[in-house]
């Protein structure tokens, strides 16, 4: 969430112009299912007195010092390898720079990464920010290589001979997975495969998602498990108007799903969603508790250790009772319990816990066990890698030799695979930023070694070793392509799921490779 100190504030209204995505208000014109959140705000801050009013105060970061190009044989040029939030952001900070040129490398056609595949589509509010992105990719010295990926098509050492640094922004890709007897039979999975199937992902559009039984089971009770319980329980109708994939609103329309149970091995008061999320999944879903977590709530909310888990803790105190029958699918809180096993032979069947510092047994039935439990950074070709963190060994984003402790000469991480899986989109902005100002800075002072290459051989290279390549011009076809298909049904767009018909999109109005090559050298 961005907080904005209610005493401090001028509303003036700046801010609220100045949002990509719509997502700044004056409290006087919240919404009865947004006053909540004004609250949470005003938590925040430390209390003062009603009648002390403070002086604004800015929080913007330092200005990045100039890239000093007037002592160098070519502008600093960075290549960034991922297209999400931590890329876009970085790439953006980047180009404030005089004469700065920065390359995306991205393995799918369409950039973007979880804000187009991990969001759910109910969410389409915080998709927005997607056009600051598209703002940020249509700068002179910015251009796309999707449909590339780095460790196939090309190498870390040849993205450093034609570039003065290598910034990764890759994510945090893997799930973490849960070892237990049964995981892997049929009926199992993550929920953060269920997310990308919604969303289309490529990867995954032909993911086997059995909706056929009553209940769905999710193990952990982050804010993805939420997600996903709120898309299984949504209304169908309100799902079609979003950009869901079509197989997955197929899927959704023969349902026979009427109760998602989140189980969690600690209780209420350690409850790993955030409250805003809380706030939302309660505003919009049946949320209930049976009696037994209603007692553990009780005894948490009177021992309380700070407000913001008293806050969480007087929601779930308010929720309903599992005991009363509902009229629509509804999602289940469960607590203290950890999970022994997957039941079942050929498929999962549900899911046999034991009680958490007890010694006592229970059994779930389910036709659909989801586990949503974390992600794990994944080890990258020629770079070195910390197992235990699951991140690139880095100090505020420079990469580090772990034996020698000593930075890789124009090696960078920024996101997930610097920081692990944690913080929301806006986070990755100042993740981003620091990452750019050390880089910036070794630049500056002479650290990183310039290009071998010539400027007009990377986009050779490129076309070599994937003729395939989408570059900015093929993705806003493909972008084009979408929104124009989801017209017709009042959708913001419906999107291709398969890279054949992405690639075809993309190629439907682009000019041929010899041309881009060619516009690419007049345009500089």
């Amino acid at each position: 969430m961005l907080y904005i100190d209610p005493l401090a504030c001028v509303d003036c209204g700046a801010c609220v112009s100045a949002c990509p995505v719509g997502a700044i208000a004056p409290d006087n014109r919240l919404e009865s299912k947004q006053l909540p959140f004004a609250e949470i705000n005003a938590s925040f801050y430390p209390e003062r007195p009603a009648d002390v009013k403070l002086p604004p105060t800015s929080k913007l970061a330092p200005v990045i010092p100039a890239a000093e190009v007037h002592a160098r044989r070519r502008p600093l040029t960075v290549a960034i390898v991922g297209s999400g939030p931590a890329a876009m952001y970085a790439a953006d900070e980047l180009l404030t720079q005089h004469g700065v040129r920065v390359n995306v490398f991205e393995k799918l056609p369409t950039p973007y990464g979880l804000v187009r595949t991990g969001v759910a589509p109910d969410h389409q509010n915080t998709k927005k920010v997607t056009e600051l992105f598209d703002r940020v990719s249509r700068h002179r010295h910015f251009r796309f290589y999707l449909n590339v990926e780095v460790g196939k098509h090309l190498s870390h050492a040849e993205l450093l001979a034609h570039h003065h640094a290598v910034l990764y922004a890759v994510g945090a890709p893997d799930d973490r997975r849960l070892d237990i007897d049964g995981m892997g039979l049929p009926g199992t999975g993550t929920a953060t495969e269920l997310v990308a199937w919604i969303n289309g992902h490529p990867d995954f559009q032909y993911l086997p998602v059995d909706l056929s039984h009553e209940r769905v089971l999710i193990i952990g009770n982050g804010n993805v498990a939420l997600d996903v319980a709120r898309v299984l329980t949504a209304d169908p109708d309100d799902l079609a108007r979003t950009d869901i994939s079509d197989r997955a609103l197929a899927a959704f329309r023969k349902s026979a799903v009427r109760e998602v149970v989140i189980a969690a091995r600690r209780g209420p008061a350690d409850s790993a969603f955030t409250l805003p999320e809380l706030i939302g999944l309660a505003g919009a879903s049946d949320v209930v508790l049976d009696a037994g977590d209603h007692s553990l709530v009780a005894r948490d909310l009177a021992t309380a250790p700070d407000t913001l888990t008293r806050n969480k803790l007087e929601i779930l105190n308010k929720l309903g009772d599992a005991s009363i029958p509902g009229s629509r699918p509804r999602i289940r809180l469960a607590y203290r319990l950890t999970p022994a096993r997957v039941l079942g032979e050929q498929r999962a069947t549900g899911v046999e816990f034991s009680i958490t510092g007890a010694d006592e047994v229970h059994r779930i039935d389910a036709g659909l066990v989801l586990t949503s439990i974390g992600y794990r950074g994944k080890l990258i070709r020629d770079l070195p890698f910390d197992e235990s963190a699951s991140v690139v060994p880095n100090d505020g984003g420079r990469v580090v030799d772990p034996v020698s402790g000593r930075p890789v000469t124009g090696t960078y991480v920024a996101g997930w695979i610097k920081r692990g899986p944690t913080g929301f989109i806006g986070t990755n902005k100042s993740c981003s930023f620091q990452t750019v100002q050390g880089l910036v800075a070794d630049y500056n002072a002479g650290a990183l070694t310039d290009p071998v290459a010539k400027p007009d051989g990377l986009d050779q290279l490129v076309h070599a070793r994937q003729p395939d390549v989408v570059d900015s011009a093929g993705w806003a076809a493909i972008d084009a392509a979408e929104i124009a298909r989801g017209i017709d049904d009042g959708r913001p767009r419906n999107k291709f799921t398969d890279i054949a018909d992405m690639l075809a999109a993309a190629a439907a109005t682009a000019p041929p490779a010899p041309k881009r090559r060619l516009l690419a050298r007049l345009l500089g």
